[in-house]
């Protein structure tokens, strides 16, 4: 071989040992991930072969390796006592009466959204909620859209969370829904989309807050860089949503109703009144006399202008409800309608949580918006449909099915992963009663890597940010990222098994 061709050969050897110690960098670059298998859903924190994702990871990174698994271990335990003395728990219903009180499983691997992808969510659930509002000041007043023929009179007569008590209601700011949380996933394609509206009394910002007081112990310095965008500031946000909504008065006084402390989210009703400094109350606390409400004190009533609800409508007022409901105030509906009370958030939003009238909100921002959604929904079949029903049951082994108006994971079938009798036994719940169930694709939703008995591995999750509307919207940076610690399992809910991580909004 002659002197210029041993030149080449060499170059090309010393390029391709150069390019496979780059490729092995990647791969291991980061030790704590060096046996981390992304599945086939889209990963958040990596791509092929283990590189990570944009240099917006590579703080967080850093630190973990520098960390190490087995002061992260550490780290959660500590984590999860320091959860218990705070009272981060939950009340699941399942041995009797009174429950078992638990800490809400917690993963201290972040997720992460860049400030790129948080800007593009923000607008598209402003818009989102924008809608609704004008859809339920229209359905409870002039019903335009029922009339245009857009949305079936049946689907929203026929629906649980129709009350037809709060037509032509007179409400503060022309506002519905003050208090949202929004439910969002991601596809194996990346997409975000819209996977439910909660609209009524939406549960967990007590645990997002948690979850960064616990994060910012265990990740000091990726804080005090500013690195992540702040959430601190929720409860006064909150203050300030409902101090607006009593537009009477400069000096409101403000409640939290509460159905007590066998509720499962009592912790959160408790330590959101505490942090706004407002009163946690109880149905008998509050007594209505001349369409005015008030809360019963030592020293006589005081007038109550505004009241953070966290009661369910059938709950709410026996008088127009429920008859035998012990939690709610009677006549309050009354007050509300006439502006001489706030309620956040106000009866009859629960319309709009209807997992069928969830479908429609694609049509309902182009009908009151001119706009098509800046976010999408999951393609939806609506059971209630021949074409579409028949289509269900002959797929029902594909396909996700949800009761309209269950939560909470209850009420679903999911079809790869059940047994012939469950999804025959579906298949006669759906025949019997088809208004009661949509079905949707089997989604790989996107992965995070999470902690659980010592071992790193994919786990997938959902995003409820939260939206609060009063004179003007605020959407909490993040939200609560829940996660089925269960491996394989698509249910984040925390009574069948799911925990939750922080979410970091981060970058310019």
């Amino acid at each position: 071989m002659n002197s210029r061709f041993r030149y080449i050969f060499f170059c090309i050897i010393e390029y391709l040992l150069a390019f496979s110690a780059k490729v092995e960098t990647l791969l291991f670059e980061y030790e704590m991930f060096s046996d981390y298998k992304p599945s086939n859903s889209f990963d958040e924190y990596f791509i092929n072969n283990l590189n990570s994702r944009p240099e917006i990871f590579s703080p967080l990174l850093m630190s973990l390796d520098r960390m190490g698994l087995e002061e992260l271990n550490r780290n959660h335990d500590a984590a999860k006592k320091l959860l218990l003395r705070h009272g981060a728990t939950f009340r699941l219903n399942d041995t009797g009466a009174k429950g078992t009180e638990r800490i809400l499983p917690f993963d201290p691997l972040p997720r992460i959204v860049s400030k790129k992808d948080w800007l593009v969510l923000e607008r598209g659930l402003i818009q989102r909620l924008e809608a609704i509002d004008l859809f339920l000041n229209d359905i409870y007043g002039p019903q335009l859209i029922l009339k245009d023929g857009i949305i079936p009179r049946s689907l929203i007569e026929s629906s649980d969370g129709w009350r037809p008590q709060m037509m032509n209601a007179n409400l503060p700011l022309g506002r519905w829904c003050h208090v949202s949380g929004l439910d969002l996933i991601r596809d194996k394609k990346g997409e975000w989309l819209v996977l439910e509206d909660n609209l009524r009394c939406p549960s967990g910002v007590a645990y997002f807050l948690e979850n960064r007081l616990v994060m910012k112990r265990i990740f000091p310095n990726l804080f005090s860089g500013k690195i992540v965008k702040p959430i601190d500031d929720y409860p006064s946000y909150l203050l300030r949503t409902l101090r607006e909504l009593a537009t009477w008065t400069d000096t409101p006084k403000i409640v939290l109703l509460t159905p007590g402390i066998f509720n499962s989210a009592y912790f959160e009703h408790s330590y959101l009144a505490q942090e706004m400094g407002i009163q946690l109350v109880q149905g008998h606390d509050l007594i209505c006399n001349d369409n005015y409400v008030y809360l019963k004190t030592t020293s006589g009533l005081e007038r109550v202008d505004v009241i953070y609800r966290r009661i369910d409508d059938d709950f709410l007022d026996p008088k127009n409800f429920r008859p035998d409901s012990m939690l709610g105030v009677s006549g309050l509906l009354e007050a509300a309608k006439i502006n001489r009370v706030a309620i956040a958030n106000a009866p009859g939003t629960g319309i709009a949580d209807d997992k069928m009238i969830y479908s429609f909100v694609p049509k309902i921002i182009k009908y009151y918006l001119s706009e098509e959604p800046i976010i999408n929904n999951v393609k939806t079949y609506l059971c209630h449909s021949d074409k579409e029903r028949d289509f269900v049951l002959r797929n029902l082994s594909k396909l996700v099915v949800k009761s309209v108006s269950e939560a909470g994971g209850y009420g679903m079938l999911i079809g790869p992963h059940s047994t012939t009798n469950e999804i025959n036994d579906f298949a006669l719940k759906i025949r019997n009663n088809p208004r009661n169930f949509i079905a949707q694709p089997t989604l790989e939703l996107s992965t995070v890597p999470s902690l659980c008995d010592g071992e790193i591995y994919p786990c997938h999750v959902d995003l409820r940010p939260y939206i609060l509307r009063g004179k003007n919207t605020w959407v909490s940076p993040g939200g609560l990222t829940r996660v089925a610690l269960k491996k394989g399992s698509l249910v984040v809910n925390s009574s069948q098994g799911g925990g939750c991580k922080d979410t970091w909004v981060v970058g310019d």
